[in-house]
């Protein structure tokens, strides 16, 4: 009987292993998009370590969080921040991970940096929302603002969106839409805003006005009402417990803008008292866990013997 030995080609040599290298940690985790992180921090040897700004937008399950970060060989230091979670302040405490929320996340996020470098009485940004695109040439450089101020130039910061899908009418976009109305220059365009057509390439900035006045929520709020109130119920249960209806969405967003722009300051930090009557439970020497073994077993015998009896 002969065998027949199989010629196996060896794809991965001792060679291959010895000179893998893996993928950064953030990499591995699907974190970080370094080839977009590198375009976005890297600035050029003749701006003598100016820093590039970023316009940070995340989505928690429960908030939207907006941040402007510039990077240094150590890590990333925060220039500011806000927070959906702020919005109770200024009297939006429902909804605060859709597109309206965003819109006012990105609004509150400009107004306080603006206020902390100096700048919020020289770029007032954006009073009448309309969706349109803001901005202004001057020589070869354009500036995503309404007017430019001659001694001061408007703050620019790029938008970073992370990992996440940049697909037309996504909520990061009204994270940045609430930040170019605030003052804050950021270079964007109108393809990725809801309202925009690709086929026809056709803008509706009426459409976008309505997105971030909360009309889509208003829409499917009266549209459950109609079709299904048990669902309606269970569904905007907080909406109907702050007594917020469909048609008075707009007033409310347009309120939460003004208190905005009229206090964007971070409200103050609250001293942490830890609850100091909490004691951990005392640890159980062998002795004494012996002897809770040994009256768990003598217990379940006992009642072993009365089941025998009967």
């Amino acid at each position: 009987m002969v065998r027949l030995m199989t010629f196996v080609k060896l794809q991965k040599s001792k060679a291959y292993f010895k000179r893998y290298q893996v993928k950064f940690r953030r990499r591995r985790e699907g974190k970080t998009d370094y080839r977009q992180r590198k375009r976005l921090c890297c600035q050029a040897k003749n701006k003598y370590q100016s820093p590039k700004y970023r316009l940070v937008v995340r989505f928690t399950n429960k908030q939207v969080i907006c941040q402007i970060a510039y990077s240094l060989i150590d890590g990333d230091r925060i220039l500011t921040s806000a927070s959906s979670n702020e919005l109770p302040r200024y009297g939006l405490s429902v909804g605060l991970k859709n597109y309206a929320a965003a819109y006012c996340t990105g609004l509150l996020c400009a107004r306080r940096l603006l206020q902390k470098v100096g700048l919020d009485d020289v770029y007032e940004g954006n009073d009448e929302v309309d969706g349109n695109v803001v901005s202004t040439t001057i020589g070869k450089t354009t500036y995503y603002v309404d007017e430019v101020d001659e001694d001061k130039r408007p703050f620019r910061a790029l938008l970073d969106v992370g990992v996440k899908t940049t697909s037309t009418g996504c909520r990061i976009f009204g994270a940045l839409k609430g930040a170019a109305d605030g003052g804050l220059d950021i270079p964007h365009s109108e393809k990725r805003f809801p309202g925009y057509d690709r086929d026809s390439k056709e803008y509706d900035a009426d459409m976008h006005r309505e997105r971030i006045f909360g009309g889509h929520v208003g829409e499917y709020m009266e549209y459950l009402e109609e079709e299904d109130n048990t669902k309606y119920q269970a569904q905007f249960a907080a909406y109907l417990e702050e007594d917020i209806e469909a048609d008075g969405l707009e007033e409310l967003y347009e309120s939460v803008h003004e208190k905005i722009r009229e206090d964007p300051s971070p409200s103050e930090k609250k001293a942490f008292s830890p609850d100091k009557s909490f004691k951990r439970t005392a640890k159980l020497s062998i002795e004494e866990r012996k002897a809770r073994v040994q009256a768990k077993k003598d217990a379940k015998n006992a009642e072993l013997e009365a089941e025998d009896d009967e």
